[in-house]
């Protein structure tokens, strides 16, 4: 899907202006790479010291809901509150999704919201970020995390801010590639109304980078109808009809365009993450994405730099996952902010989830990708 200019509801607040919601927690409009409006909330660590922290600094998780949720959406918030307890928490709206303004491109351009809310988290001083993405928001840390990287340079920072501004693209090629498949009439070029990069958003692409990822309940690849909640949900993206449901009924703006090109796949990005540590986290009762996602997700992945958890029993993204889940994966975050060095091996895993039975691994999909995820419950 492309974008084009952004479609601000009439309630939202102004841009730039930061709004105290309550003695702790701060509320504040921020502008994408794109120019898109996303809300979004910070809220300082609230846990018992655990000794383990760097010079006083908890780190930070910023959190990506699934397609239909919101940073004011209960599961959302009850997911918030659990990680609180372990490090400072930024919650957002994706765009189209919320007071966001924009409409969704259902996991392409949404790694620029990502990489905004990520830059405000360090802005607040946490020297250490991590991202923990559910559903769609899964498939957008994983792409995220291999786009945005600490070591890049400005020049390369620069090359990412031009191939993703103002050719649409979010798939980590370089300018000159892109411009070389534009060259030959594969994509038309992005709106307008995108400004031209300066030293400064290219320095705030390098810096928006992940010191950790958290993918639950992901898509490994895209265009997948295997299971009737994602055949309803590509209706409801894809066809007239469904997206005025999606608006109307779900509470979330899809944008009408095709992706053109196609993002890279999850499973393809994956292998670009390593050394940052990742952790896939699925259940055996998903009724979206079955067990060969998270499987091909991890065999792609880095095994010095990927864990996976199949949890028996659970459901799909943040509507199914339980307390004592969200309290594991904070945990999880805690310590890889703290020490993120400690990586472990993709083979093993939850202590408390054996293997699901039946479960083969996938493979990784050819260039056939999608803008699907499932509703996140």
């Amino acid at each position: 899907m492309r974008v084009g200019a952004a479609c601000d509801i009439a309630r939202a607040p102004r841009q730039g202006v930061t709004q105290r919601t309550d003695a702790t927690a701060v509320r504040k409009d921020l502008r994408t790479a794109d120019g898109v409006r996303i809300e979004a909330r910070y809220e300082p660590y609230a846990g018992p010291a655990t000794g383990s922290g760097t010079a006083g600094d908890p780190g930070a998780i910023v959190l990506a809901h699934g397609f239909t949720g919101a940073l004011d959406r209960p599961a959302v918030r009850r997911a918030a509150t659990a990680f609180t307890a372990h490090a400072a928490v930024v919650t957002f709206s994706f765009r189209g999704h919320g007071r966001s303004g924009g409409r969704s491109t259902v996991g392409d351009r949404e790694v620029l919201d990502l990489a905004a809310a990520v830059a405000w988290a360090r802005a607040q001083g946490h020297r250490t970020v991590a991202t923990v993405g559910f559903s769609m928001g899964g498939s957008v840390v994983l792409r995220h995390a291999a786009l945005y990287r600490a070591e890049y340079s400005r020049d390369h920072a620069e090359s990412i801010f031009d191939s993703v501004v103002h050719r649409g693209r979010t798939d980590g090629r370089t300018a000159d590639q892109a411009g070389a498949r534009d060259a030959v009439g594969a994509a038309p070029p992005a709106p307008a109304a995108t400004s031209a990069p300066t030293a400064a958003s290219a320095s705030a692409s390098a810096a928006a980078h992940a010191d950790a990822v958290v993918a639950v309940s992901a898509p490994a690849r895209w265009y997948y109808r295997g299971t009737p909640p994602m055949r309803r949900l590509h209706w409801a993206i894809q066809h007239p009809l469904g997206r005025l449901v999606s608006r109307y009924g779900l509470r979330t703006r899809v944008h009408h365009r095709d992706w053109d090109p196609v993002p890279l796949p999850p499973v393809a990005a994956v292998p670009r993450i390593a050394p940052v540590p990742l952790l896939v986290v699925h259940g055996d009762q998903d009724p979206y994405f079955p067990v060969d996602h998270p499987l091909s997700l991890a065999e792609a992945a880095d095994p010095e730099a990927c864990e996976l958890w199949l949890r028996p029993g659970f459901g799909h993204a943040e509507n199914a996952a339980d307390a004592a889940l969200l309290d594991r994966i904070g945990t999880w975050a805690a310590t890889r902010l703290h020490a993120p060095a400690a990586r472990p091996h993709h083979g093993s895993r939850d202590p408390h989830a054996p293997r699901a039975a039946g479960s083969t691994p996938g493979h990784a999909p050819g260039p056939a990708p999608d803008a699907t995820e499932g509703t996140d419950g």
